[in-house]
């Protein structure tokens, strides 16, 4: 019976096996110098993210200790005056955080113009606001329109972190990565949420850019409503001056 099994071409003595076509050598030449390349870009981001890592780490670590010597400092002040009977008056707070309580309706055109001017264009929306003699005019303007107060460094920090939105091209887009802040405020050395918290709290030299990167804050209505919008705080109503106060209220807000 004949074999039917297909035989292997033999190559006879003085005859070369075909060659590959130069396109093909060509493509896989280029196929792996991008590999080599990717690989490369893919090692030199992983380096950089993990010496950024490092700096952020550093950074944060920095300003606890800031916050916690500051805190003692104060805390020694006012134990050193106490023992000697008299009272301790603490310096005037740079930072305020306005909050609007009232709509639109029967607004004068100057208060209007100045509640434009602090972003607040809706009902519980606020901002960061830094104290000198021309802000606190302007919320003396609008005092009935908004309730402030001076935030601590844990109310910052949980607006920030839990209400904070970045305004990147007049877009409010949500803070969910440091490199969106990299990328918007590495001019200026705010690289990540920390950094921004500290410009906010400490209101740094760069403090109007910090402030302007983030969108208004759009908080809910304070956990067992409004008092009475037409009095005054210390009459018993809502708008104006809390002083530390104001914290109480945002815990409730945010």
């Amino acid at each position: 019976m004949a074999d039917t099994k297909a035989k292997k071409p033999v190559v006879e003595a003085g005859k070369k096996l075909p060659s590959v076509p130069e396109t093909f050598l060509r493509r896989r030449k280029q196929r792996d110098a991008n590999r080599a390349r990717k690989l490369q870009t893919q090692a030199k981001l992983r380096a950089k993210k993990i010496l950024r890592k490092k700096v952020i780490f550093k950074r944060a670590e920095l300003y606890q200790w800031e916050y916690t010597k500051r805190q003692r400092d104060e805390n020694r002040l006012k134990r050193k005056v106490s023992a000697r009977g008299d009272y301790y008056v603490p310096s005037e707070a740079p930072l305020a955080f306005v909050i609007r309580i009232r709509g639109i309706n029967k607004v004068a055109p100057k208060v209007r113009k100045v509640l434009q001017l602090f972003r607040l264009r809706q009902i519980n929306n606020g901002v960061f606001v830094k104290l000198n003699k021309a802000t606190v005019n302007m919320l003396r303007i609008c005092e009935p329109y908004v309730a402030w107060g001076y935030p601590n460094l844990k109310s910052v920090r949980e607006l920030i972190y839990k209400r904070g939105y970045a305004k990147i091209k007049n877009q409010r887009i949500p803070i969910t990565s440091n490199e969106l802040i990299e990328k918007t405020l590495k001019s200026k050395d705010i690289i990540c949420v920390e950094d921004l918290v500290h410009e906010i709290f400490t209101v740094g030299k760069n403090f109007k850019y910090a402030s302007n990167f983030l969108w208004p804050f759009k908080l809910n209505t304070p956990t067992g409503g409004w008092r009475r919008k037409n009095n005054h705080y210390v009459d018993g109503g809502d708008f104006g001056n809390r002083e530390g106060k104001i914290n109480n209220l945002l815990r409730r807000m945010v």
